[in-house]
C-alpha cells in the first residue's frame, strides 16, 4: 500500500508543480503580449474554467497524499520528515498563496464589468492585478517545485533504508 500511495502522492504533486510552471513559462508569457481589455477578459474566463474537478483533484488531492504518506510513514523518520516538510509547503506556499493570494485577485476581477471600463481604469486595473497575481504565482509555483524535490528526495532515502 505505501508504494502506491507513494506513486500516486509523486504524480500528483508532479502534475501540479507541471501545471504551475508550464503556466509561467507559457500563459505568462502569452499574456503579456496581448492588450489590457483581452488579457483582463482572457483571464476572467480562465478563472471560471480552472474550477474543474480535473484541477481540483491535482490541487488539494497532492495535498491530501502528501499528509496521509507523512502517517504511513511516520515509524520511519528520515521519509517521515522529508515528506511532511513537503506537505508543509506545499500547503502553505502553494495552497496558501493561491487561496489568499490569487483568489482574491481573481474574485476581484470577477466582478468587474470590463466592457464598460475605460481604457485608462484597465491599464490600471491590469497592472495591479497582473504583478501581484504573478507574484504570488511564482511563490506557490517555487513552493510547488521544492515540495516535488523534498518527496523525490524521501523516495531516494526510502530506497536506502
Amino acid at each position: 500500500m505505501k508504494t502506491s500511495v507513494f506513486f500516486i502522492t509523486m504524480l500528483l504533486n508532479a502534475l501540479s508543480v507541471g501545471f504551475f510552471f508550464a503556466w509561467s513559462v507559457s500563459v505568462i508569457l502569452g499574456t503579456k503580449k496581448v492588450g489590457d481589455f483581452t488579457y483582463l477578459e482572457t483571464m476572467q474566463h480562465i478563472n471560471k474554467e480552472i474550477l474543474n474537478p480535473v484541477f481540483f483533484t491535482v490541487f488539494f488531492g497532492s495535498l491530501f497524499m502528501l499528509i496521509l504518506n507523512a502517517c504511513l510513514h511516520n515509524n520511519n523518520k528520515p521519509v517521515f520528515w522529508f515528506i511532511l516538510v513537503s506537505a508543509l509547503i506545499y500547503l502553505v506556499g502553494t495552497v496558501g498563496f493561491t487561496a489568499f493570494g490569487n483568489v482574491p485577485l481573481n474574485n476581484e476581477l470577477e466582478v468587474l464589468n470590463i466592457k464598460q471600463m475605460n481604457l485608462t481604469e484597465l491599464k490600471n486595473f491590469r497592472i495591479y492585478y497582473e504583478s501581484n497575481w504573478n507574484q504570488y504565482h511564482t511563490i506557490r509555483t517555487i513552493s510547488g517545485m521544492i515540495s516535488f524535490i523534498l518527496v523525490l528526495i524521501s523516495t531516494l532515502i526510502q530506497k536506502t533504508i
